[in-house]
C-alpha cells in the first residue's frame, strides 16, 4: 500500500513539473503572439549606453553579429525592471537608484552569459545574451520552484491531490508573466519555498542558506526569518515548560539567531556595499542625505525618493484604479485568513500555543522537533507513510450551501490534523497577512499581485475551495477566471511596455 501511494505521489509531483513547463511554453506563445499584433508603447528598449564604470567589461560588446534581427527581438523584449536587471549584470551599479534590485538575478545573469551561452555573443550580441541569460535562468527556476512548491505542500497538507491542485494553480498564477520576464519572482520564490521545505524536513541549516538567497534576490527575502522565529519559539517552549531543560531551550535559541543572521546577512552585506560605493571617502558636504542617517539604509531611501513607496503615501484618489488592479490578490489572501481563523481562532490567535494534542502529534515538526522521522524515502513523501492517517479525511466533504469563500464551513475536528486548518498553516498565514498589509499600506498596491504570488496559503486556499461541492464551486471557477485573465492582459500589457501590477 505504501509503494502504491509513493507511485502516485511521484505521478502527482510530474505532473506538477508538466503542469509548470507548458504553462510557460503558453507565456512564451503569448508573448510572441502580442508583440506581433500590437505596438510597443516605448520603442526604446533596445538603447544601450556605453558603461560609465568600465566600457571594456565586454570585449565582444559591440562587434558585428551573425543574426542582428534576433538579438534586437530579444533586447526590445527587455521592458521594465528588466533593463535594470540587465543594465547591473553587464555594467555593475552605476546609479544610485539601481541598488533598489538585489544582486542575485543580475550575477546570474552575468555568469551564465560569461560561460555557457558565451559562444551565442558574435551570433546575437552581448545584450541578447544577456537577455537570454535572464529568461532561461527565470523559467528554470519557476520550474523547480512548482517542484518545490508541490513538495511543501504534501508536508504540510497531508494530501497529495491537494498539494497536486495548488501547485498547478501556482503554475498559472496571476502574476505568471513576471515569472518568465527579467524580474526575481522566479528566483525568489525557487529559493523561499525550497529553503521552506527544507525547513519543514528538518534540514534546518541547508534551509538557512537557501532563505538567504531568497533575501538575495528581493528584500522581502529576509522576512522569511520569520519562520525561524516561529519554530525556534515552539521548540523552545517545549523544552523549556515541557521538558524544564533551559540548556536545550538556549540551544534551540542562539541556533535559530544564528539562522536568523544569515538569511539577514545578505541584505545587510549589499546596504554595506552601496554605502562604500556612494558615501565612503565624501566630505560630508558631497553625502547624499541617506548617508548621514543613524542607520544608513539605502535600499529604503531609494525605495522612497525615486519610486514614492512609503507608509500610506498611495492613498490618493488617482490611484483607485490601482487598488481595484490589485483588489482580487487581496481579497483571496483576506477571504483566506479569515477562514482559517474561523476555523481554528484559538490556535491562530495563541500563535499555535493553545494546540490540542491531536494537532501537536499531527505538527510533529512544529512542537517536537526530535519525534520529526528521518526515512530513507524522499522527504516530500514522509506525511504520506509515517502512519498518520489525515490523507483521507479530505475526501470526506460536508454538504454545503454557500455564500461566500469568507463564509465557508467549520471544519470538523476530524480535518484538524491535515488539510487547509492544519496547524502548520500557521506561520505560513502570519507571513502573508504581513505581507498583504505592507502591499496595501506601504507599497505601490498593484505590485501586490505579484508580491504575493509566492504565498503558498494563497493556493492552499483556493484548493480547498475548488474541491468543495455545491455553489462553493463557482468561485473555484472565479478563481481559474482571475488567473487567465491577468496571465493574457499581463502577456498583452507587459510585454508590450504598457503599465501592468
Amino acid at each position: 500500500m505504501a509503494i502504491n501511494k509513493l507511485a502516485a505521489n511521484s505521478d502527482y509531483e510530474r505532473i506538477v513539473i508538466a503542469s509548470a513547463i507548458a504553462s510557460r511554453i503558453l507565456l512564451l506563445f503569448l508573448i510572441v503572439f502580442w508583440r506581433s499584433l500590437v505596438s510597443p508603447y516605448d520603442t526604446s528598449a533596445s538603447l544601450n549606453p556605453a558603461c560609465l564604470i568600465d566600457s571594456s567589461s565586454s570585449p565582444l560588446a559591440g562587434q558585428p553579429v551573425l543574426f542582428p534581427r534576433i538579438g534586437s527581438a530579444i533586447e526590445s523584449s527587455i521592458v521594465w525592471d528588466g533593463v535594470h536587471f540587465v543594465r547591473i549584470a553587464e555594467c555593475g551599479y552605476e546609479y544610485e537608484k539601481s541598488y533598489a534590485f538585489l544582486p542575485l538575478l543580475p550575477l546570474c545573469i552575468s555568469f551564465l552569459s560569461r560561460t555557457v551561452l558565451l559562444p551565442l555573443v558574435p551570433v546575437i550580441g552581448h545584450r541578447a545574451v544577456l537577455g537570454l541569460s535572464g529568461y532561461l535562468i527565470n523559467n528554470i527556476a519557476f520550474v523547480l520552484a512548482a517542484r518545490y512548491l508541490f513538495r511543501l505542500s504534501h508536508i504540510i497538507l497531508k494530501d497529495a491531490e491537494a498539494a497536486m491542485r495548488a501547485s498547478i494553480l501556482f503554475c498559472f498564477n496571476p502574476a505568471s508573466i513576471f515569472y518568465s520576464s527579467l524580474y526575481t519572482e522566479s528566483l525568489y520564490s525557487l529559493f523561499s519555498l525550497g529553503g521552506l521545505y527544507h525547513l519543514m524536513s528538518g534540514r534546518n541549516c541547508v534551509s538557512a542558506l537557501w532563505l538567504a538567497l531568497s533575501s538575495c534576490a528581493r528584500s522581502n527575502g529576509v522576512l522569511n526569518a520569520g519562520y525561524i522565529c516561529f519554530l525556534s519559539m515552539h521548540w523552545a517552549c517545549d523544552a523549556l515548560l515541557l521538558k524544564k531543560c533551559f540548556r536545550r531551550a538556549l540551544q534551540v535559541l542562539i541556533t535559530g539567531a544564528l539562522n536568523c543572521v544569515c538569511i539577514f546577512a545578505p541584505f545587510v552585506v549589499f546596504q554595506a556595499y552601496g554605502y562604500y560605493n556612494i558615501c565612503s571617502g565624501r566630505l560630508p558636504d558631497e553625502m547624499r542625505p541617506w548617508c548621514k542617517a543613524r542607520v544608513p539604509l539605502l535600499y529604503n531611501f531609494v525605495q522612497s525618493h525615486y519610486w514614492g513607496v512609503g507608509f500610506l503615501r498611495y492613498f490618493r484618489f488617482e490611484q483607485l484604479p490601482n487598488f481595484l488592479l490589485a483588489s482580487p490578490i487581496l481579497s483571496l489572501a483576506f477571504f483566506s485568513i479569515v477562514h482559517y481563523g474561523k476555523s481554528r481562532p484559538k490556535l491562530l490567535l495563541s500563535v499555535g500555543f493553545q494546540a490540542t494534542a491531536e494537532d501537536r502529534n499531527s505538527a510533529a515538526m512544529l512542537y517536537f522537533p526530535e519525534r520529526v522521522p528521518r526515512p530513507s524515502m524522499p522527504r516530500h513523501m514522509v506525511a504520506s507513510s509515517s502512519g498518520l492517517q489525515g490523507n483521507q479525511n479530505l475526501r470526506r466533504k460536508k454538504q454545503i450551501i454557500g455564500q461566500d469563500p469568507a463564509k465557508l464551513p467549520v471544519e470538523d475536528k476530524t480535518f484538524n490534523g491535515s488539510g487547509y486548518s492544519s496547524a502548520f498553516v500557521i506561520p505560513f498565514i502570519l507571513h502573508m497577512g504581513f505581507m498583504a498589509a505592507t502591499a496595501i499600506f506601504v507599497m505601490h498596491v498593484q505590485v501586490a499581485t505579484r508580491f504575493l504570488s509566492a504565498s503558498p496559503p494563497l493556493y492552499w486556499f483556493a484548493s480547498y475551495v475548488m474541491v468543495n461541492p455545491g455553489r462553493f464551486k463557482r468561485w473555484g471557477y472565479i478563481i481559474w477566471a482571475y488567473s487567465v485573465a491577468y496571465i493574457l492582459l499581463g502577456s498583452l500589457l507587459f510585454s508590450n511596455f504598457y503599465p501592468f501590477t
